[in-house]
């Protein structure tokens, strides 16, 4: 099975590095930990305490994995690759949502870092397909449940 590239910002790429140097030391250190004092409970048939933590081992390691995998096949987007003429990840675009008659805020990230708290959108998602290639001035229109939405770009910056 061919892997799918991930592109990250630097900052992504870092904070992924980050998050699998915790799972491998201290999660992993930390679980070892349950589960010796588990064993110390005497029969495993009827031992729940070790039960969850063999099950939070199983689920640090499909993490551990799933995130050398993600590193393994990521793009960084250079900073100064990033063009402010037509979006494309990494760019924060300033937008008027028609409908709302609001100004709204996005960066566009790759899917793994999406943060919705933060405005940072995946450029799979529908807004975030919709944006990509376009240019300041243009109108985009995303097919949403509640029907089509438009936004007019306002401003398309690194």
């Amino acid at each position: 099975m061919e892997e799918k590239e991930v592109i990250l910002t630097q900052e992504g790429y870092n904070n992924l590095e980050k998050e699998l140097e915790h799972l491998r030391t201290e999660k992993r250190a930390e679980i070892a930990e349950r589960i010796k004092t588990a064993l110390g409970f005497g029969d495993l048939s009827e031992n729940s305490e070790y039960d969850e933590a063999k099950t939070a081992q199983t689920e640090n390691e499909t993490k551990i994995a799933e995130l050398e995998t993600k590193l393994r096949h990521a793009k960084i987007i250079d900073e100064k690759d990033i063009d402010t003429k037509t979006i494309q990840i990494g760019n924060k675009v300033k937008l008027y949502d028609v409908e709302f008659k609001e100004e709204v805020e996005y960066t566009i990230v790759g899917s793994t870092e999406v943060n919705l708290v933060e405005n940072k959108i995946s450029n799979e998602s529908p807004l975030g397909k919709a944006l990509m290639g376009a240019k300041k001035g243009d109108t985009v229109e995303v097919e949403a449940p509640e029907g089509i939405i438009q936004y007019n770009i306002l401003s398309i910056n690194k």
